[in-house]
């Protein structure tokens, strides 16, 4: 898969490298950090340059989050109530009203969650999601997306770029970062089943 992939960007270029990180965004078969590093050390070996590969990997994440964003606004706030009217969501303690209070909350957060959480690993590809539900305006979701892709893709690119054929080296990095949240994520999620636990179920 990896070497289908390095392959694939070597012949086509920044088509390919667009269109990878269309695809990464919806669905991650590899990490982004890996084709937009790999991408910067080819810079060293084509006619690619780290301008280029910007504005392609940059054009592929808003295509990817777009995609992302019309499936969120499948999920309006009508239809997400009924679902919690299934009795199975309310012996988990959900309530109608939780749609509401989660889309407020967006509303007024929505724009540092965008720009911030196309930065962070796993959160950068699902908030395109909730933005949807809570229907940002396109023009908004648009720019905060732009701009936060092209920081994360120009500091991949970038440093792929000046270390060469030690890019794998920036993966790694990134890999760990990468766990790292995840870990957090996780015991985030833990906490948060415990007190919506107590709060809710146990009610």
């Amino acid at each position: 898969m990896t070497a289908w992939i390095f392959s694939f960007i070597d012949q086509f270029g920044y088509f390919a490298v667009a269109i990878l990180i269309a695809i990464e965004n919806v669905f991650p078969p590899i990490p982004s950090e890996v084709i937009l590093s790999f991408s910067g050390f080819l810079t060293h070996k084509t006619a690619m340059n780290v301008f280029g590969l910007v504005i392609a990997s940059t054009t592929g994440a808003l295509i990817g989050a777009l995609i992302l964003y019309w499936i969120g606004t499948l999920l309006n706030e009508e239809r997400l109530k009924k679902l919690l009217k299934h009795k199975f969501f309310k012996k988990l303690g959900f309530k109608e009203d939780d749609v509401s209070r989660t889309i407020a909350w967006f509303d007024r957060h929505g724009v540092k969650a965008i720009f911030f959480g196309r930065c962070i690993p796993v959160i950068r590809s699902l908030i395109s999601i909730p933005a949807g539900i809570a229907k940002v305006s396109l023009p908004k979701f648009i720019i905060l997306t732009t701009l936060g892709s092209l920081i994360w893709n120009t500091v991949l690119i970038a440093l792929g770029s000046y270390t060469g054929k030690n890019w794998h080296v920036i993966v790694q990095i990134f890999e760990e970062y990468s766990f790292a949240v995840i870990v957090i994520l996780i015991i985030f999620f833990i906490y948060f089943i415990y007190v919506w636990r107590k709060k809710r179920i146990k009610k």
